[in-house]
């Protein structure tokens, strides 16, 4: 059933990632982006590591998509204006392409079978455990992480404020 689950995000990843690549809209493409980070995020929680796949979410679903989305509205791309590529570019990514696809081919063939990791453990990669070892193994190390973000906020606000006059 895991394996099931496992292949079926990562043909999705992948599919979406080609798509993403090869599609000429950009709006479509970060669409298709944020689609392969979701699929990226199922795989993590295969993993048994909730809090990476929540972080994946909110940090990559979130904050870098608005922000793709934002560039690509400020942009106001035109296919007129882009320039066209020559038959080297495209010979120079086709031999590229060629190259790597021949190295993988070679890994693949020559590689040796590596033993799949049984995760004895099933509370690892839990937030609750997570939490504990942060505030009791690491708290100095939190605390000043903390102090740190607390300045940067403080002098981004600062640099932001306008002087009354």
């Amino acid at each position: 059933m895991t394996l099931a689950v496992f292949l079926t995000l990562a043909v999705a990843s992948l599919v979406f990632a080609l798509l993403m690549v090869l599609t000429k809209n950009p709006v479509h493409s970060v669409v298709f982006l944020l689609l392969t980070f979701f699929a990226i995020a199922g795989q993590y929680v295969l993993l048994n590591a909730q809090f990476l796949a929540v972080v994946h979410i909110i940090v990559y679903a979130g904050a870098v998509m608005v922000l793709f989305l934002f560039v690509l509205m400020l942009l106001n791309l035109n296919t007129e204006a882009e320039p066209r590529q020559t038959a080297r570019w495209k010979l120079a990514a086709a031999l590229a392409s060629g190259m790597l696809f021949l190295t993988l081919i070679g890994v693949l063939r020559g590689g040796t079978q590596l033993p799949i990791p049984e995760n004895t453990d099933p509370h690892v990669g839990l937030v609750r455990n997570l939490g504990k070892v942060l505030f009791t193994d690491f708290v100095v190390p939190f605390e000043v992480a903390g102090i740190l973000f607390l300045a940067a906020m403080v002098g981004a606000v600062l640099l932001a404020k306008r002087e009354v006059r």
